[in-house]
Formats: structure tokens, sequence, C-alpha cells
């Protein structure tokens, strides 16, 4: 077995156009977006497979309020089926928009990492592990957080602390981490 690792997505970079499926059947542009909003934050999530995911999917929900209260949007994805979907919103208490079907060449161009099932009872394909990326008014990610499991994840109140603080004009805060 041969390990590659992706390249990952830089900050300052143009978020890729990548359009997902809900459940509504709508297709979402992952980085546009809505509410009125000029931010958008997407989290990639491992799937309904992971405990972890559901907590955090579910905090979000507790936390999206705030989030547009700084200007940003949210929107979560995975590359699970429709029915997985489907039944793990039977597990989520939430009102934002989670997308479904993710394809490996989308992680790899979203520079996730990407891990295979310890067995068909955990899911039946290869899947991302968590990947936040927040994607300012000109379509640039601004902030990238990227994680090689399911256990680290940015703090919520933290991450909207500072999303508040670099939104603000007064600071002039510009994209960090440009160089490798």
């Amino acid at each position: 077995m041969s390990v590659e690792y992706t390249t990952k997505l830089h900050a300052g970079a143009d978020f890729p156009a990548i359009e997902v499926k809900l459940l509504n059947g709508d297709v979402k542009k992952l980085s546009t977006p809505e509410n009125g909003l000029d931010w958008n934050m997407v989290v990639v999530y491992r799937g309904q497979h992971c405990p972890l995911c559901t907590r955090y999917l579910n905090q979000l929900e507790n936390a999206k309020d705030l989030l547009a209260q700084t200007g940003v949007d949210l929107i979560a994805v995975s590359g699970d089926s429709k029915e997985q979907l489907e039944s793990h919103m039977e597990r989520l208490d939430v009102t934002f928009p989670i997308a479904y079907g993710l394809t490996v060449e989308q992680m790899v161009e979203l520079g996730l990492y990407i891990s295979d099932p310890r067995s068909p009872e955990e899911t039946d394909h290869s899947f991302p592990e968590p990947g936040l990326f927040v994607v300012n008014n000109q379509g640039k990610v601004h902030v990238v957080d990227i994680s090689n499991n399911p256990f680290v994840r940015p703090e919520l109140q933290s991450l909207i602390n500072g999303l508040a603080w670099i939104r603000n004009p007064d600071n002039n805060y510009p994209i960090r981490g440009m160089y490798t």
C-alpha cells in the first residue's frame, strides 16, 4: 500500500467551485453564502458513522446565530450518500444546510485528509477527515483548519470570536498564513 498526501488548499487561494446536493434536491455551491450574509463557513465532516461529528454538527446549530451576527453563513457536507444523510438527520437537530455526496476528487481538491473505513460496519466508502473553511466575500479562503482525525476541531466560541475580530474593519486584519 502506498501513501500519498494531498496538496492542501492554501489560505488566500480561491475556494474551489464545488457543487453539492441537499436533501431537498437543490444543488448548492459550497462557497456561496445565503441569508443576506457575505462570508461562508464550510464544515466538512466524516459522516453519519462518526459520533463526534454528530456532536459537532449539533454544537454548530447553537453557534449558527453568533456566526450570522458576524456576517458568516454556514453549510456542512460529507461524503455520505443521500440515504446515509437521511438516517443521520434523525440524530441531528440542525436548521443549517447539510449536503451529501462529496466525492474523493472533491476531497482532494479541498486538500482534506481521506480515510478508508475500518470495517463495513463503520461505513461503505472512503471519507474525509474534518475540515473547516471560511470563505470571504471575494471567494478566498480566509480561514482553514484541517485535521487527520476526528478528535481535533476548532473550538466554536474561540473561532466565532476570532471571526468577529477579523471582520471588524477597525482591525484591518489580513489573511494569515499565505506562505508555506
